[in-house]
């Protein structure tokens, strides 16, 4: 059932007179930004973004704008949220660790009450060590 629409729909394509591609788009220029470890965009972060884009003549700043702003409390909300994971990791390994602690401290104790040597036995286990 699906050669047929396939074939049919590559047909259709052929005949009409816009081209269509199929390939992925990226913004020009991504793959360097990725490799040297920049945004994928020019526009993401950066001095471009994050400076106003003009000052008074007498050297105050401007007021900022309100997708200055709007960036500024995502960046916040972001760094709340990795604190508040990076609290809720610590106290998991907290927990973690203090039961494996339980563990073997409720394994020493399993020891303590298993059977001691007595006698002779007792005699010949530690001259062998």
């Amino acid at each position: 059932m699906a050669a047929p629409i396939r074939t049919l729909c590559c047909s259709v394509l052929r005949r009409c007179g816009r081209p269509f591609s199929t390939t992925c788009t990226a913004p020009a220029g991504e793959k360097w930004r990725k490799e040297h470890g920049l945004a994928p965009s020019g526009s993401e972060y950066g001095p471009m973004t994050d400076l106003p884009d003009w000052s008074f003549a007498d050297g105050r700043p401007a007021p900022p704008l309100k997708g200055h702003l709007r960036r500024r409390q995502e960046r916040e909300a972001l760094a709340r949220r990795i604190v508040m994971l990076n609290s809720e990791v610590d106290r998991g390994m907290e927990a973690w660790a203090q039961r494996q602690e339980e563990a073997r401290q409720m394994e020493e104790h399993k020891k303590s009450l298993l059977l001691k040597p007595k006698g002779d036995r007792l005699f010949k286990k530690k001259s062998k060590s």
